[in-house]
């Protein structure tokens, strides 16, 4: 059950325990938030599971006639302010995880490496703020292959390694799609940008390791497919005892939008349907085994849970 003032929610006890946490899991207010943005990393445990989740920064991304296939501008702007955020701009926030499993330190997705937007970039300020050495950082575990979650592990100029000595693990679809000389002649110019900085980088990358679906990656960490976003886009599946966390990358963006309204389809989905199918799945998944669920997108902190309302869902961030 979860109580609600006008200052803070409360989650249930077995929610509590899900986090590691000793007594009852407060939802911050606004200013609180803000404070922990500044902060730029929270800490917390899935059973034995040390987690620890790293702010990377935002994009206050202008609104477009097609960023929603299927909601208006008016749509998205009504959505934000019903959520009680501002309707000039839609927030993407940008915050990775990181999970302590095995004696090793596992960072979920790269970030931006401050080569998107001018107000992100800030992984490798918040991994140390957060005691995390990043040259100590074992694994470096990919979602997918969009520029918000691989630039982190290149450097601007250069395409140098960021993260030379960790092993870089990446889906097995999503790293074929996206290799195939064939795939230019299918994007668009925009795109092929990426395309081309990938075809030459990861190839020639003797750290990487492809991975399939339901394959253990650590203790208590195991992929999970949730394609459609993109062709091998990929959650991950935290458990420890009977604590588990879905960490579901970009299966949803903006929680005041694409969980509140989860059939919304986003212009970066490459598949509308299939991520359509994936986000609901992974949302159910979270509700029956009472997970928490930490999304790439969902602000900070990210980690929280998630409840059904009506023919939508309602993201609780913790």
């Amino acid at each position: 059950m979860v109580t609600t003032t006008r200052r803070t929610v409360v989650l249930s006890a077995a929610a509590t325990a899900a986090l590691g946490l000793s007594g009852p899991l407060e939802f911050l207010p606004k200013a609180n938030a803000m404070d922990m943005r500044k902060k730029g990393f929270i800490k917390y445990k899935v059973g034995d599971i040390e987690c620890i989740s790293l702010y990377d920064g935002i994009w206050q991304k202008k609104h477009a006639d097609n960023f929603i296939r299927n909601a208006s501008v008016d749509d998205t702007k009504a959505a934000l302010t019903k959520a009680g955020l501002s309707a000039d701009f839609v927030p993407i926030e940008f915050t990775q995880t990181v999970v302590k499993s095995g004696g090793k330190t596992i960072l979920i997705d790269a970030g931006t490496g401050g080569q998107l937007a001018p107000t992100a970039g800030m992984t490798m300020k918040h991994m140390a703020a957060a005691g995390i050495d990043a040259g100590k950082v074992d694994t470096v575990v990919i979602s997918h292959f969009h520029p918000d979650h691989i630039f982190g592990l290149m450097a601007k100029d250069t395409n140098a390694q960021i993260f030379p000595d960790a092993e870089i693990i990446v889906p097995e679809a999503e790293y074929k799609y996206w290799t195939d000389p064939a795939v230019m002649a299918t994007l668009s110019e925009r795109r092929q940008g990426l395309a081309k900085r990938i075809q030459a980088t990861f190839p020639t990358w003797k750290n990487v390791r492809q991975i399939g679906a339901d394959t253990e990656v650590a203790p208590g960490l195991r992929s999970v497919a949730a394609y459609g976003h993109t062709a091998g886009h990929t959650a991950f599946h935290v458990a420890s005892g009977s604590d588990e966390l879905l960490v579901v990358g970009d299966a949803a963006n903006v929680p005041a939008l694409f969980v509140a309204n989860p059939t919304w389809q986003a212009v970066f989905d490459g598949d509308p349907q299939m991520a359509t199918e994936s986000r609901i799945k992974l949302f159910d998944r979270a509700i029956a085994d009472k997970a928490v669920i930490a999304g790439y997108h969902f602000g900070f902190p990210n980690a929280g849970t998630i409840s059904k309302d009506g023919n939508g869902y309602v993201f609780q961030p913790a």
